[in-house]
């Protein structure tokens, strides 16, 4: 697990490729190098994973094939096999070794032989000077880019500020990124909340020439027809198989591996399938000084003591979460609404300071198996009706109305003119060719938001403890038949998630099987309250001046949010509050004469372990 950058066909300065290194360093503190030649560079920081003491990059074959890389390919032995039978030498077992040789032999079809999470960077030297950038088929490990068409200048970066620090690439604000983010939580697709800068989607092959440009191909990865499994104990069983297998195969490192256990569905099954596996398993969950709603310790606790881990109960004080929530969202790059950011920074740096690097997460099931209730109201939605107004403003951080009444006058000309990421989407819903709802909901939840608003912020706020994470139900042979399941399997009877549900069933606790979903999450309608530091801390950042800078939001409007909340908590004000408090937070610290580069010292308020 790494983080790469480089540029091609452009020019960086020596000082330019340490910022960038240093900028991203959290993620990659073992080796920070870096290879240079004319009009090209690719570097590389590196968090050592496999083969401590081997896999020096960049990687190369001869003088010509040069390749960077950022993940964990987990068929890599047996990628080496064929390829040492095809001739080729290698000198350490580290999985990225096999790049080199393995695109020497398939040329840009190499990325069809890999299984695993990763984003790779290779430049080919023969003939004319070709630079490729592949990306795994769910989106696990992200990689933005600044492509300059009229100058053919191609800029990446393994996370938003590395990429920022190059003296070519600004940091201006996309001017409708307000209303994607509230609208969706986080920017979709390609798109960031920088005007000139995108990311890579998941699967796919992009070559950059000086003379052809930028041209960007997608992998087909869906490949399979409607599950044989017709009923629920039959598609259960092979949930399980599945992912026992991925599970086991993930536990495999040099350095010691470790588990997230909220205490719900989705961890808890996996923390057991890992302890089948790993002996002495170390398993962590995270809660919050004080009494709160929703706290999920003793459920996790009752699992841990069910699977046989060693246990680690990390508690974060509330008091800490302004200076916190700074650190987060620079690490982000840009703003993600969810309050599970700031859990997420602090549990993954727990992990850290208890001696892992690697932790595996039940990240991603809800969308695979439909655990959402958004998706289930979509699928059972009465004949006749249109479902999707309804999914579409379930995705959002600010309820549309809302949004609305908080946009000054030229904002929401602007957003009409403009159009609005909501009606996008629906336009895409209602424009799907697949055979049924579910399919549609699950290809939008898998292909377009996973990887936007889950896989990068998980990917983000692990790496900035250098932890890497490991998804067991992000490997393609889960995702793939995830896919092909019908809906009566995922959400039926009044129940989500059921094939997943029935798999578990007999190897969790029957309190964890048996419990109303509940999120992940930070209890934040009680934290944003009158003589709580989240909200006094709230007040200062949306302060009618800070807003007055910018023009798309109405000073009075905001404060009527802020009076509705102290009447009156809820949900709906203290969603809004927040989402504003981190964009306006994000706009300070990359929007407002950003410096060339900022470098944390990786430190985070002290949690109890």
């Amino acid at each position: 697990m790494c983080r790469i950058f480089g540029h091609f066909d452009a020019q960086a300065t020596p000082n330019e490729l340490r910022a960038v290194a240093a900028a991203q360093r959290h993620g990659g503190p073992d080796a920070q190098t870096h290879r240079c030649g004319p009009g090209w560079a690719l570097g590389n920081n590196r968090l050592a994973i496999m083969d401590l003491d081997g896999g020096d990059q960049p990687y190369t074959l001869g003088r010509d094939i040069i390749a960077v890389f950022n993940g964990e390919i987990y068929n890599h032995n047996e990628l080496r096999e064929k390829l040492r039978a095809r001739g080729h030498h290698f000198t350490d077992t580290c999985d990225g070794s096999v790049i080199p040789a393995l695109y020497a032999e398939y040329g840009p079809d190499f990325a069809e032989h890999l299984d695993g999470m990763y984003s790779i960077a290779l430049v080919d030297l023969r003939d004319e000077p070709t630079l490729w950038l592949v990306t795994d088929e769910v989106g696990m490990k992200p990689l933005y880019y600044h492509w300059d068409a009229a100058r053919r200048h191609l800029y990446f970066a393994s996370e938003l500020p590395a990429l920022l620090s190059f003296r070519n690439v600004r940091a201006t604000p996309w001017e409708g990124g307000l209303d994607a983010y509230l609208a969706t939580k986080t920017p979709f697709g390609e798109q960031t909340m920088f005007e000139g800068v995108r990311v890579l989607p998941p699967a796919v092959t992009v070559k950059v020439t000086r003379e052809g440009g930028l041209r960007t191909t997608t992998r087909a990865v869906t490949g399979a027809a409607r599950s044989p499994h017709c009923s629920e104990p039959e598609a259960a069983a092979h949930v399980l198989d599945l992912l026992r297998t991925e599970t086991h195969r993930l536990t495999e490192a040099d350095v010691p591996v470790s588990a997230i256990t909220s205490g719900g569905l989705d961890s808890s099954f996996v923390t057991v399938l890992a302890a089948e596996k790993v002996r002495d398993l170390h398993s962590f969950n995270i809660a919050y000084t004080g009494t709160w709603p929703s706290d999920e310790r003793a459920f996790a606790r009752e699992v841990a003591e069910y699977a046989g881990t060693r246990h680690h109960q990390v508690e974060i004080d509330p008091a800490t979460f302004p200076s916190l929530l700074s650190d987060v969202v620079w690490h982000l790059g840009q703003p993600n609404a969810d309050p599970i950011t700031l859990s997420t920074h602090a549990l993954f740096a727990a992990v850290r300071d208890a001696g892992f690097k690697v932790a595996i997460t039940g990240d991603a099931a809800d969308e695979l198996f439909g655990g959402y209730d958004r998706i289930y109201k979509a699928v059972h939605a009465p004949f006749g009706t249109d479902w999707v107004p309804a999914y579409v403003e379930a995705l959002a951080a600010v309820p549309s109305t809302l949004r609305e009444r908080l946009y000054t006058s030229d904002y929401r000309s602007f957003v009409a003119d403009h159009g609005s990421v909501s009606e996008e989407i629906a336009e895409e819903l209602r424009a799907s060719t697949e055979p049924d709802t579910m399919s549609t909901l699950t290809e939008f939840e898998i292909g377009r938001r996973l990887p936007s608003y889950h896989l990068r912020r998980v990917d983000h706020l692990s790496m900035s403890a250098s932890v890497e994470v490991r998804l067991p139900f992000c490997q393609p042979s889960v995702v793939r038949y995830a896919r092909t399941l019908r809906a009566g399997l995922k959400v039926a009877d009044g129940k989500r998630k059921r094939v997943l549900y029935a798999a578990a069933d007999g190897r969790l606790p029957a309190s964890v099987i048996n419990r109303p979903k509940q999120p992940f999450t930070l209890p934040v309608t009680a934290m944003l309250q009158p003589g709580q530091a989240l909200m006094e801390y709230a007040r200062d950042l949306l302060a009618p001046s800070r807003l007055r800078r910018r023009g798309q939001l109405d000073p009075q409007q905001v404060e009527a949010l802020f009076q509705a909340q102290a009447t009156a908590p809820n949900d709906r004000a203290s969603m809004a509050i927040w989402s504003l408090m981190v964009h306006e937070l994000w706009l300070e610290q990359f929007c407002s004469a950003i410096p060339a580069q900022r470098v944390l010292d990786d430190r985070v308020p002290e949690v109890a372990v």
